[in-house]
């Protein structure tokens, strides 16, 4: 009856809601050796359509180039300036009115993160970080600012252990007496957690445990779905059961009605030679669904249709930044303004206006086993009706004569015949999303805007189950068994 009970309380809602529309904002850093200057900064963001952004600090001169856009604006105080403050209310008043109070008729300021992931990266001001949050709300009240500006503070989702299967999940115990006294905060000023959410580093933490496809946003079969046991719920992508995590961990603490938005959320597009998942590609695929995830309001299983709204990290790339490649390499844009890669966001309308171009291909995974690569090319030459005369020898796209270049062709006359829909780009996992154009002398690719006469008449039908290999067996047959293989070896790694 107990462990009835536990589960009816697991699923019931949870009183959580949004107070505005689901909304994709970005952060700006500045550590580039050629950052532009603040005007040039809002420039890109206004033609990006860009209406939420986050500092990592609160410079005047930033402030005042976003005067009068409408541009949200969440600042921070530093971490190095914590202690002052946690010390004084005439110091957070005196923050606050050199740093708010200048600017605020003009310049929407909506939040103040008090800190930056304080736990985890100056654990010793830990025992002073609901202090200053409380003096910096203060000062606000003074000003009749405390309606206008939320305060809040931004965590590092590693603070959450036993993160899956999510309604397990619960706040590292070092920091419960830090995390009771801020929910507590946020609850009785109407305010939301902060929360850094990075599938990239979950995956690659989980050597393997967790599939690429899962951290990605891209679609899953219902074998490759990760499930928590005691809910029941189906986690389809890392995102949202790192945020039901979060929703778990305070409703260990019994806070039930405080929202999460996501302060950064990304994907590297360039990285080190021991980071091969970094890469424009995998950006591009991840950005681009996350923005679409967030912007449809899907919510998370826990909470269907409840906005969690997120800040990809993030505007530019920073070429200062220390440590590894990937570290540099989180940038939508360089410091030109040019775009890293080109977004996949047609429909989104909303949102970084430019890049939304829809260029994309479907290429050949140049690691895929060769015999499925062949299979699935036959598939798309016969039952996929793409007219594969072009890559006979002496035609336009003969050259190079190997399974990968006529695999890639035929693979992205098949995606841009099906509209380019979600599916039609996987070929029982030998295919993959690319925004680098394949096309080359003479063999022009359907994604570039030109053709080949790629289709033959006739109405296509979905990718064959039946297709076999060389060796006598189904390509659904093998790749099934691999899937349901690899499905019970992950659910074994999540319990």
């Amino acid at each position: 009856m107990v462990i009835n009970i536990f589960i009816i309380l697991l699923l019931l809602p949870l009183a959580v809601s949004a107070d505005q529309d689901a909304f994709i904002g970005v952060n700006i850093g500045t550590a580039l050796s050629d950052m532009p200057n603040p005007t040039q900064v809002v420039v890109l963001l206004k033609s990006q359509q860009i209406r939420h952004v986050r500092l990592y600090d609160a410079d005047p001169a930033m402030l005042l180039a976003l005067s009068g856009s409408g541009i949200q604006v969440t600042v921070t105080v530093p971490n190095q300036q914590l202690l002052a403050i946690a010390q004084s209310n005439a110091t957070a008043a005196n923050w606050v009115s050199r740093n708010i109070l200048p600017h605020i008729t003009t310049t929407n300021i909506t939040a103040i993160s008090v800190g930056n992931e304080v736990l985890t990266t100056t654990p010793n001001t830990a025992s002073i970080l609901v202090s200053a949050l409380k003096y910096i709300h203060s000062a606000l009240i003074a000003a009749s600012l405390d309606s206008q500006i939320k305060v809040s503070t931004v965590h590092s989702s590693s603070i959450i252990l036993d993160s899956f299967p999510p309604s397990q999940a619960f706040f590292n115990r070092t920091w419960e007496p830090v995390m009771v006294s801020l929910l507590e905060f946020l609850q009785s000023t109407d305010s939301y957690l902060m929360l850094n959410v990075y599938p990239y580093s979950d995956y690659i933490q989980s050597n393997g445990a967790i599939p690429l496809d899962y951290a990605l946003f891209r679609p899953l079969t219902p074998e490759k779905e990760a499930i928590d046991s005691n809910t029941l719920l189906h986690y389809t992508n890392v995102f949202d059961a790192v945020v039901d995590a979060a929703y778990f961990a305070m409703l260990y603490l019994n806070y039930t009605n405080i929202p999460i938005v996501v302060t950064e959320s990304g994907w590297p597009s360039k990285g080190d030679s021991n980071e091969p998942d970094a890469t424009l590609d995998n950006a591009n695929t991840y950005n681009s669904n996350l923005i679409k995830h967030v912007l449809n309001t899907t919510g998370t299983p826990k909470h269907p249709g409840v906005a969690t709204s997120t800040y990809i990290y993030e505007l530019y790339n920073e070429d200062l930044k220390p440590g590894s490649v990937s570290e540099k390499n989180w940038g939508l844009f360089d410091s030109n303004g040019k775009p890293v890669y080109v977004l996949h966001l047609i429909d989104s309308g909303s949102v970084l206006a430019n890049d939304t171009t829809d260029e994309t291909y479907c290429v050949a995974k140049k690691d895929a086993d060769k015999k499925m690569l062949q299979a699935a090319l036959d598939w798309a030459c016969g039952p996929g009706k793409v007219n594969c005369s072009v890559m006979l020898q002496g035609e336009p796209c003969y050259e190079p004569d190997t399974v990968v270049a006529h695999a890639t062709y035929a693979f992205d006359s098949y995606y841009h015949r099906m509209a380019m829909a979600d599916g039609t780009c996987n070929f029982n996992g030998v295919a993959t999303i690319s925004t680098t154009n394949p096309s080359r002398d003479g063999c022009t690719f359907p994604g570039s805007g030109g053709s080949n006469g790629s289709f033959i008449n006739g109405t296509s039908v979905a990718p064959s189950t039946n297709s076999t290999t060389s060796v006598g067996f189904s390509v659904l047959d093998s790749v099934s068994f691999v899937r349901v293989f690899g499905a019970c070896l992950w659910t074994m790694a999540f319990l």
